[in-house]
């Protein structure tokens, strides 16, 4: 596995190539937000499943692929895969129809859900507050761990309407990767916010599931 010092390098190049693309992901994942909460519906859901699918494929693609190369061999295809995979997964639903994206009713729901919205957004400031500043900042929408958070927050509003391997995948990412890796090995604090994200997530997930049990 490469050091700290390479991995940090590798994301200060990346994060220098592809500006301003971080900009634009940003602000259409705000827009994205506003969509959810004050017009949901079909148009909300096809916009919301195109962002993803773009940002999904331009991760294992452009960052794993083509710039990163974190893991040299088999774990590098493997994590572009994932991001792939996820990528697809979002193109099937917008023909298939199943998720939609809302902005919960319940009171404390839609306080948590704010919090960690809030908290995505703030990748950046939290990595300035580690001193990872521009073009080392991790931003939502070009940057693994963040857009993970972003859609595990969102679908987790959507419960039970969601595509559950979409979920699980996002799981597997969001919960043990920044607990292992991240976080011990490269410092990456920022990513405690991917972890509290993936944690709602699961809760989310398990209460869901105990839910449809119980009306069965």
């Amino acid at each position: 596995m490469i050091d700290t010092q390479t991995w940090w390098g590798i994301i200060r190049a990346y994060g220098s190539d592809i500006f301003p693309l971080q900009i634009i992901t940003v602000l259409i994942a705000a827009l994205i937000t506003w969509l959810i909460i004050k017009r949901p519906g079909q148009l909300t859901n096809f916009f919301t499943k195109i962002y993803f699918t773009f940002c999904f494929a331009w991760i294992g693609i452009v960052f794993f692929l083509m710039h990163a190369q974190l893991f040299p061999g088999i774990q590098e295809y493997v994590q572009a895969g994932l991001f792939i995979t996820l990528s697809s997964l979002f193109v099937l639903d917008i023909f298939r129809k199943k998720i939609g994206f809302r902005w919960p009713e319940n009171g404390w729901h839609q306080m948590v859900m704010f919090f960690l919205i809030v908290a995505v957004f703030a990748y950046p400031l939290v990595g300035m507050a580690a001193g990872h500043y521009f073009p080392g900042m991790i931003i939502v929408g070009t940057h693994p761990c963040p857009t993970a958070a972003f859609a595990l927050v969102l679908l987790a509003a959507a419960l039970p309407g969601t595509n559950k391997l979409l979920y699980v995948l996002l799981l597997i990412w969001a919960v043990p990767f920044p607990i292992f890796i991240q976080i011990p090995k490269f410092g990456v604090y920022e990513d405690t916010i991917m972890l509290i994200c993936g944690l709602f997530a699961l809760i989310m997930l398990l209460r869901s599931g105990f839910t449809i049990k119980k009306k069965c």
